[in-house]
């Protein structure tokens, strides 16, 4: 009988985490805590169903119908299959989640502490050297990833949990940021919290990298002599939920940590950045940010390693190094335009292609009955991306006159979840299309 040691699950859990943990978990939940306010809670349980839920779906959907996103795509078509991988691996690589590794790295270990006649000067220089050591240790990932991730992770981790504990249970009254009781909420905040809250769970990129990161988990489960499909499933599923709650807790410690700081911010990079040199002191500050910059180098090159080993073997006449060394310079030169610019022109990216994704992923789980109607995947997730492109244009104050107006008469649309209803039509449709046909 095929068993795994409480040792050996805990391993399988923390490897997840630990691949699941990078730049965007750190910063976006504090961020979103300072405005949340007193509704900080609702904000988180809506973030982590978005980030932690739809990632843990997503592995649980690919370990289901084979071992890698590509078997996810092809419920749909090869050709899908292929647009979808591309996408993804565009997304959590050199478009969104690479360049927030490098400037996330500097926000939080060097920008505290360069004055600001400078401050872009040493951010390129910063992230230059970020991205030379990703090229660099990207041709041999294995040992510098394992050291790192075998002692700074569980070091940043306490970094955090010690800011929490003092944010939670000292007398902050002599320290020069404001603390106290979590304010009132702003914006949307106020009245949809947890809405809200769902689609900041959209800018961590956890939910597309779900599937993506599927493989390392299932190669994991069968490194340990599992070889029953069943069993492989099983376990992929456990080691997911206990890394869903370990990143849950994680997530609760930052959120309240922006709930409960009044002094304003400009990202959460900065307000942690700020918190910890603020409660635990220069030592403090230079701890979190060490840790940081080296986490956050562990998920850049895993990252990189992941979208050139892909592509390579997508466009087997360019060279391993060749890909990486484009996705450095790309990611380096993106890295610099800002973390604040960079976060607002993903999310209503996000916005749009997020529910497509979880469509795809909650269709899967019924393949047994839709078979081989491939029109049930196609209207329901063009039906979804149509309404999302409307809704996430519309948030950014572009507008398409009657469209629009459309849009916003559909359930939920307020609360960024229009799609919804029009997803469920078109799997309806599909469905009988295919039928008749």
């Amino acid at each position: 009988m095929e068993k795994l040691k409480i040792r050996q699950m805990m391993s399988l859990t923390l490897t997840l985490f630990a691949v699941f943990f990078g730049a965007g978990n750190m910063i976006f939940p504090p961020a979103m805590g300072q405005k949340a306010g007193e509704n900080y809670l609702p904000a988180l349980v809506g973030f982590i169903l978005t980030d932690a839920g739809i990632a843990l779906l997503g592995i649980v959907a690919v370990v289901l119908v084979g071992n890698k996103i590509m078997d996810l795509g092809d419920l749909v078509s090869r050709h899908f299959s292929l647009f979808l991988s591309i996408t993804v691996y565009l997304l959590i690589g050199p478009l969104f989640a690479l360049p927030r590794t490098g400037s996330v790295s500097y926000e939080l270990a060097v920008r505290p502490y360069v004055p600001q006649q400078y401050v872009w000067l040493v951010s390129l220089g910063v992230t230059a050297v970020f991205f030379s050591l990703t090229y660099y240790f990207s041709g041999n990932p294995g040992k510098i990833v394992d050291i790192i991730g075998k002692y700074m992770t569980p070091i940043l981790i306490i970094s955090i949990t010690l800011i929490f504990l003092v944010c939670l249970f000292s007398d902050k009254s002599g320290n020069t940021l404001q603390y106290g009781a979590a304010k009132e909420a702003v914006g949307e905040y106020r009245n949809i919290a947890f809405f809200k809250g769902m689609i900041e769970g959209y800018n961590a990129l956890d939910g597309p990298a779900g599937p993506v990161f599927a493989i390392i988990i299932i190669n994991a489960v069968t490194g340990f002599q599992v070889k029953e499909r069943k069993n492989v499933v099983k376990y992929t599923i456990v080691s997911g939920i206990g890394a869903v709650l370990i990143l849950s807790v994680v997530y609760y410690m930052l959120t309240y940590i922006g709930a409960t700081t009044h002094t304003s911010f400009e990202n959460g990079g900065i307000l942690l950045s700020a918190v910890a040199g603020d409660l635990l002191g220069p030592v403090g500050g230079i701890v979190l940010g060490a840790s940081v910059f080296l986490a956050c180098m562990t998920t850049s090159i895993g990252l990189t390693t992941s979208f050139a080993d892909y592509f390579h073997e997508l466009i087997p006449s360019v060279s391993y190094r060749k890909i990486t060394a484009v996705v450095c310079l790309f990611s380096f030169a993106v890295s610099n335009v800002g973390l604040s610019y960079l976060i607002a022109v993903s999310q209503p990216i996000l916005m749009m292609i997020y529910p497509v994704l979880i469509v795809l992923i909650v269709l899967s789980f019924g393949q047994k009955w839709i078979g081989d109607k491939k029109m049930v995947y196609i209207l329901s997730m063009a039906a979804a991306f149509a309404v999302a492109f409307l809704n996430a244009m519309d948030s950014i104050g572009i507008t398409f006159g009657v469209l629009t107006d459309w849009g916003r008469k559909l359930p939920f649309y307020h609360l960024h979840l229009g799609w919804i209803v029009p997803a469920v039509c078109g799997a309806v449709l599909g469905a009988v299309v295919k039928k008749k046909t």
